[in-house]
């Protein structure tokens, strides 16, 4: 499929009851609103195309944006590849899920998702934060730096009240994503989650809630799931 084939069908398949929820929940312009159930039925024509997803993020249509993000060759990506996404990813699902997702996949997602948490962009900060939750799914323990991992949490414990507010949402998922996905680090991420507290975030009047990071921990541990990895992040 081309780039100009699959324009022309989300264009049809877009609708304007979606494209209403999702500006509500921070997607910018330009976009048809189209739901991701077709964007997967594109996706399972497709399958992996590194050269057509650098293609589609490109029109800058975050409908085309979610989908290239499915699609990605995640370890084809370059640097480059990754920060030109990064820094286009103005809509909240595109730097918090697709840009992460690639990343978290790629080959320099630690590197970039590190550089990316000190950026002065909201957006750029917390695709940096949901990257790194990513790779904890994904990564198994022994290929983690656990030093460096608790020198995140602490960094999170000092500065997520006075954080933008993307940037709270992805480092309370950071939390989350510690205590549930390294076993060996659940006590500290649910000592830590105690002592910040329930996270506030301006939801922009949608009925979406902040998960309080001890109660979804303990969910997790309830089941059994602790340490339990990921194949893949996208969804």
């Amino acid at each position: 499929m081309t780039v100009k084939e699959i324009m022309t069908q989300l264009q049809l398949q877009g609708s304007e009851s979606i494209k209403k929820i999702l500006l509500k929940h921070g997607v910018k312009e330009p976009f048809f609103g189209v739901k991701v159930e077709y964007l997967k039925t594109i996706q399972k024509k497709v399958k992996m195309d590194y050269q057509l997803a650098k293609d589609l993020y490109t029109t800058g249509n975050a409908d085309a944006m979610y989908l290239a993000g499915l699609i990605a060759d995640d370890k084809k990506m370059t640097k480059a590849d990754l920060q030109t996404w990064v820094e286009k990813a103005i809509s909240n699902n595109i730097s918090e899920y697709t840009v992460p997702w690639v990343a978290a996949q790629s080959n320099h997602g630690f590197e970039l998702a590190t550089e990316w948490i000190n950026s002065k962009k909201e957006y750029v900060a917390a695709a940096g934060w949901s990257t790194l939750s990513g790779l904890l799914a994904l990564t198994p323990d022994d290929k983690l730096d656990i030093k460096s991992l608790k020198s995140l949490l602490a960094r999170v414990e000092k500065t997520i009240n006075q954080s933008a507010n993307r940037v709270k949402q992805t480092m309370n998922g950071f939390v989350i994503a510690v205590g549930t996905y390294v076993a060996s680090l659940t006590e500290d991420a649910v000592a830590m989650a105690k002592r910040i507290g329930v996270v506030t975030i301006d939801m922009n009047g949608t009925a979406c809630k902040v998960p309080y990071a001890i109660d979804y921990i303990k969910k997790v541990k309830d089941r059994g799931a602790i340490g339990k990895k990921r194949k893949t992040v996208k969804c």
